[in-house]
């Protein structure tokens, strides 16, 4: 029986996090598991304060998280690098939310047994205010969570 079934990783398409795709994709092909990836997005019709927030923060990467265009562009791309890294069944999902929500609902509709993200949080002022996707879905996630190392 294999360690892991299920296997859900986050992306949003940051050459950082597209590292911690390949390593779960290598993980999941090795393991015989699915891979499901994931990438959060903000509708554009969201609270245009909140919309508002996350492009003042988020500046020149903003068009990675506000949209379904880019999101749907991102997980495709991220799986194609999955399969390339040796994943054997991928199925990609861009979802409405926060990065961690996102990730932690999809563990739970996919029945998820390991949560695979990157240790790059958002350092300073960014990660106080959007918070750090590594830490949160460590201390809340129902499974197993790999953090892989993406930095440096």
């Amino acid at each position: 029986m294999s360690a892991y079934r299920t296997v859900v990783v986050g992306t949003d398409g940051s050459d950082s996090s597209l590292r911690a795709v390949a390593r779960a994709g290598a993980l999941a092909g090795a393991c015989g598991a699915a891979l499901v990836v994931t990438c959060a997005y903000l509708p554009t019709e969201e609270d245009e304060r909140e919309l508002a927030r996350a492009r003042d923060v988020l500046r020149d990467e903003a068009y990675q998280v506000v949209g379904s265009s880019p999101a749907e562009d991102t997980v495709r791309r991220a799986g194609e690098a999955a399969l390339a890294a040796g994943a054997g069944e991928v199925r990609t999902v861009a979802v409405v939310g926060s990065p961690v929500e996102a990730l932690l609902d999809v563990v739970r509709r996919e029945g998820a047994d390991l949560l695979v993200v990157g240790n790059r949080g958002l350092a300073g002022i960014r990660g106080r205010l959007l918070g750090s996707v590594p830490a949160d879905a460590t201390r809340r996630s129902a499974c197993d969570v790999l953090v892989v190392h993406t930095t440096g």
